[in-house]
């Protein structure tokens, strides 16, 4: 096959119009996918000037067009491209990408437009902006909702205080009334992040920035108060005594890397989670629940008090009298002033002020490494960030 006969193979299959034209504006050849975007025939397009396919509007500045182009060579629409209005042979306006450039053969100066159609585009771009607009308000919607029961929660627990005389009964029926409250939003929060996942799946293939934003809002929201809820089941377990530790043989090396995948997917866009084991030995004897339970706490806390692009360290090592599991994160610290009331329920340090928390983390930790008898270890300052270190003896 031939240069020529190639050519014509090609534009006569494109899926795009393609129309040349002379200096003048007239029209010297229209493909097939042309001339089913304008619904004329070949022989209807042929020889006429190119404005009868464009709006009235534009069909005065078509010509001018061409004779700037001619005398200044500076480009308006020819040699760029840009979204236009084409006019079908029945009247009908359609939106179109079109991209004009000139040709020389056989010693005479053409146009060809490459036309693509925008109709399909653009509805789309329409549904979806009303869809984003749609979803904006189901979120302020769902916020306020989940701030009113919230705040219908608090009026709870304040009337609550008031109608207890001793500090005993109001603390055993405060703990009943946050293990119902937790276990009752478990299923309404699930279905919740269930619903945002499946909309972040479908508006994938469309790419669009404001659904993307909002579901990322609805499903920290729920992420947020579903650690609130777990916070408050864990220290009622443990203020009832029903935290019962359970002792098994596991990889420690194993544990640790899943546990960095799983909370790699948690952190901020550039922060990066390193793992890091030293020794030979891997194997060790503790509850794995608890264990993990503790690991997250850490390393979410310095997902949370770290900056976007930072490195959070995990470490473990095992010797022939303990083993160690740390975390290491370079964030914002903890003041020293405030560092001995670091394990008290419901402590937070003033420069967390803006991050959502609820002072239960290390409270929790602390209690869960005491059922192992182990300890905890820690070391802070605002400048170089925080070390927590977990110590469990092997025997």
């Amino acid at each position: 096959m031939n240069n020529a006969a190639l050519l014509y193979a090609l534009v006569q299959n494109a899926l795009d119009g393609i129309i040349t034209i002379d200096e003048n504006g007239i029209v010297e050849s229209i493909n097939p996918a042309g001339c089913i975007l304008f619904e004329y025939l070949e022989e209807e397009v042929i020889g006429q000037n190119i404005a009868m396919l464009m709006p009235s509007n534009d069909k005065g500045k078509h010509d001018g067009y061409l004779g700037d182009y001619k005398n200044t060579r500076k480009p308006s629409i020819i040699g760029t491209g840009r979204e236009l209005i084409g006019l079908r042979k029945g009247g009908q306006e359609f939106p179109m990408k079109l991209g004009v450039s000139e040709v020389q053969y056989s010693g005479k100066t053409m146009y060809a437009g490459f036309i693509h159609d925008l109709t399909q585009q653009k509805i789309d771009e329409e549904r979806f902006k009303n869809y984003a607009a749609e979803l904006e308000t189901l979120v302020e919607v769902r916020t306020k909702s989940l701030n009113d029961t919230i705040f219908a929660l608090e009026k709870a627990k304040e009337k609550v205080s008031i109608s207890l005389e001793k500090e005993k009964e109001l603390s055993k029926l405060k703990n009943r009334f946050l293990s119902m409250a937790s276990h009752e939003f478990r299923t309404p929060l699930s279905t919740v992040q269930l619903s945002a996942s499946l909309i972040e799946k479908y508006a994938e293939p469309f790419k669009s920035g404001p659904i993307s934003k909002h579901v990322s809002k609805i499903k920290n929201s729920v992420m947020n108060l579903t650690a609130i809820l777990n916070d408050f089941l864990y220290v009622e377990k443990l203020e009832v005594g029903k935290m019962i530790v359970s002792i098994t043989s596991f990889d420690l090396t194993m544990f640790s890397k899943e546990l960095t995948e799983e909370m790699q997917l948690l952190a901020k866009a550039n922060q990066k989670i390193n793992y890091k084991h030293l020794g030979n030995e891997t194997m060790v004897s503790l509850d794995i629940n608890l264990l993990k339970n503790c690991a997250i706490n850490l390393i979410t806390n310095s997902i949370k008090y770290s900056g976007d692009t930072c490195c959070i360290n995990l470490v473990t090592e095992i010797t022939d009298s303990h083993c160690t599991l740390s975390v290491h994160d370079n964030g914002i610290g903890i003041p020293l002033e405030e560092q001995k009331y670091l394990f008290q329920a419901f402590f937070r340090a003033h420069n967390t002020a803006s991050i959502p928390g609820t002072g239960l983390g290390l409270n929790i930790v602390n209690r869960y490494v005491s059922l192992m008898n182990g300890t905890v270890e820690f070391k802070s300052n605002t400048q170089d960030g925080t070390l927590f270190t977990l110590k469990f003896p092997l025997s």
